[in-house]
């Protein structure tokens, strides 16, 4: 199979890349538009692998969705690129926009053509993954966890753009019946994390002598995802998931 991956020199993505190819015979092709946030060393031990592909290029660019689609010829377009940083959002909102929703936009709508164009038998196997968070569902008061039936309820610019991206690939299905399928994770931990992130920020300060930063009043709670789990998790919802 052929997967074609946006925002796979990112933290999750780049897991994600790492076991398609370590532990499958599939193929990858990354999209990346190279931000602050990448790492090209994330994928130093498969970059020269023959399965996988790298290309730079901007999710937005749909010149160059449409030529990557119709060239590589995808069984599975798994969507990770997205600006990520609440506090980010509150300061630049506007690249979350721009990225998290005219980008989703821009890869459903050349989705749906290449879709459309495509055999009987590849159009029966091809999925759009959409990989979203949990915190398209706000702030938990109680100890409760959040379910795909919870109310969406946004509270930052970033997890309202999340939130936009995910109700456009929900309209993509229901109204061109386009196999879509979507997956809203918890904050991820573990290796190769960019350093602005809680859990690599704490141990780096710690190591330094620094004054470690409290967030509030310090007594949030947060569920944690190991990004190795996430990336088995991701691969079965896409191989196993029923979409819609």
């Amino acid at each position: 199979m052929k997967f074609l991956i946006t925002g796979g020199l990112g933290f999750i993505g780049s897991s994600l890349i790492r076991k398609i190819i370590k532990e499958t015979d599939h193929q990858v092709l990354n999209l990346d538009k190279e931000t602050y946030a990448a790492n090209v060393l994330n994928l130093k031990s498969i970059e020269l692998d023959e399965r996988y592909t790298f290309v730079k290029g901007d999710i937005c660019d749909e010149i160059l969705i449409e030529k990557l689609l119709f060239d590589f010829q995808p069984d599975y377009l798994m969507h990770l690129a997205a600006e990520s940083h609440v506090d980010n959002s509150i300061s630049n909102p506007s690249e979350f926009i721009r990225t998290n929703i005219f980008g989703t936009f821009s890869l459903l709508k050349n989705c749906y053509q290449y879709w459309e164009s495509l055999p009987t038998k590849k159009k029966e196997t091809f999925k759009f993954h959409h990989i979203s968070t949990d915190e398209v569902y706000g702030s938990q008061i109680s100890r409760k966890l959040f379910n795909e039936n919870s109310r969406y309820d946004p509270s930052s610019p970033y997890a309202a753009s999340k939130a936009s991206s995910d109700h456009l690939v929900r309209a993509w299905f229901k109204t061109y019946n386009m196999p879509i399928l979507i997956s809203n994770c918890s904050n991820n931990y573990g290796p190769y994390q960019f350093p602005e992130k809680l859990i690599p920020l704490t141990i780096l300060k710690a190591i330094k002598g620094e004054k470690i930063p409290i967030y509030g009043n310090g007594l949030q709670v947060r569920d944690w995802l190991h990004v190795e789990d996430h990336s088995t998790a991701l691969l079965d919802i896409i191989l196993k998931g029923k979409t819609g």
